[in-house]
């Protein structure tokens, strides 16, 4: 059966913005004198999609948890920034003319464990924003991806949704909130028990063509 709404992750779904979140923490750990813990694309590539305190305990277990938090908010809050000076050409091929075509039939959506301003900035920078129907992110709810699906779900009344990701953690969330899973492996992680799948963006439009 077709859905109603597509819901969508970000990052490894809708671009690849490692380089330059890397880049603003960096530039936050840097003017507070901790170069040390100064960090690369592919040291986020496997926690991304994790919600920021987990973030945090990855790459920031050296300073004391009553400190640790409150840094991570200051490099995610300069990442924000960072983000929104830079052109952030970071999207997947196609991945704004392929929502442009989903948008003809189905109500768009985002989720995300993000902070707080993330997905605005990412529809903002790929100029998708007037396709996005709502976001909710783990700033807005602090709650884990399948509780904040299930009050996007409620909020915008929705009867029938599917969630695409690329991790298995994205794939867990969505069962767990109960709907199908479609695996977008082009991004940053595994999955195996997913309902569907694609590789590469424009392959989405295949559920152009599912009957209802």
């Amino acid at each position: 059966m077709t859905p109603q709404a597509l819901i969508f992750d970000i990052d490894g779904t809708l671009w690849d913005s490692r380089a330059l979140v890397a880049e603003g923490y960096n530039l936050q750990l840097r003017d507070e004198g901790l170069d040390r813990l100064c960090v690369n694309a592919e040291q986020l590539r496997p926690l991304f999609g994790q919600v920021i305190t987990a973030i945090a305990d990855a790459l920031l277990g050296s300073i004391p948890e009553g400190e640790r938090y409150g840094l991570m908010e200051r490099c995610m809050a300069r990442e924000n920034r960072y983000l929104a000076e830079n052109p952030c050409d970071i999207g997947y091929p196609e991945i704004r003319e392929t929502l442009e075509a989903l948008a003809e039939k189905f109500d768009l959506y985002i989720v995300s464990n993000s902070q707080r301003d993330y997905p605005e900035l990412c529809m903002e920078k790929l100029g998708i924003a007037r396709l996005i129907r709502g976001h909710l992110c783990f700033g807005d709810t602090g709650t884990p991806k399948d509780q904040t699906i299930l009050r996007l779900l409620r909020e915008h009344t929705i009867s029938s949704a599917m969630y695409i990701g690329d991790t298995q953690a994205d794939c867990d969330s969505a069962h767990a909130a109960g709907i199908p899973f479609l695996w977008a492996a082009y991004g940053f992680g595994k999955a195996t028990d997913y309902d569907d799948m694609v590789s590469q963006p424009r392959e989405l439009r295949k559920l152009l063509n599912q009957q209802k």
